[in-house]
């Protein structure tokens, strides 16, 4: 799990990716931000710029990359590496409607097509009704597991079927 942004809800997300089993790393070019005391349970801590990082971090399909940002000149840059990349199991970024508006209008600019932009998960999360960063966290972390298993995100009394797979049901 990489989380680019060293906010208040990276340090809710790093909690919770560590949870689910994630190798998570925080970046962030602003040093001051990028403390062990700050993100505790980050395996990695990087004081560099997001897109500088990634360029030369190993992905795979189940690599989740979380850009928390909230500014252009960190996200646009970071979302080009990582859209581009073919393996990355899911890329999402926080941000409000209009910003991810702003933000598509600058990838596309930058010459992203819509089958790359199309992996993109803004805003962030699943509706859950999330209030704190801790709950933020969660709603970024349901995202996550629906895309790579394949749920659909809604209440299990909405849904037929098997409620929870067994890790031996995995492929």
């Amino acid at each position: 799990l990489y989380i680019f942004g060293a906010i208040d809800h990276a340090a809710a997300l790093a909690r919770v990716g560590k949870l689910l089993g994630y190798r998570v790393t925080v970046c962030d070019a602003r040093a001051r931000f990028v403390t062990p005391e700050r993100f505790p349970e980050a395996d990695e801590l990087v004081v560099e710029w997001p897109d500088r990082f990634l360029r030369s971090s190993p992905v795979d399909e189940t690599t989740a990359i979380c850009v928390l940002t909230h500014d252009p000149k960190f996200d646009v840059p970071v979302l080009e590496v990582a859209l581009r990349l073919p393996q990355v199991g899911y890329i999402g970024v926080m941000g409000s409607r209009r910003t991810h508006h702003d933000r598509m209008r600058r990838l596309r600019e930058a010459g992203l097509t819509d089958t790359e932009l199309g992996r993109l998960a803004s805003p962030i999360g699943l509706d859950l009704g999330a209030r704190t960063p801790e709950e933020t966290a969660v709603s970024i972390a349901a995202e996550i597991i629906a895309r790579r298993w394949g749920g659909g995100g809604k209440p299990l009394t909405e849904v037929d079927g098997r409620i929870h797979h067994q890790p031996s049901d995995t492929p």
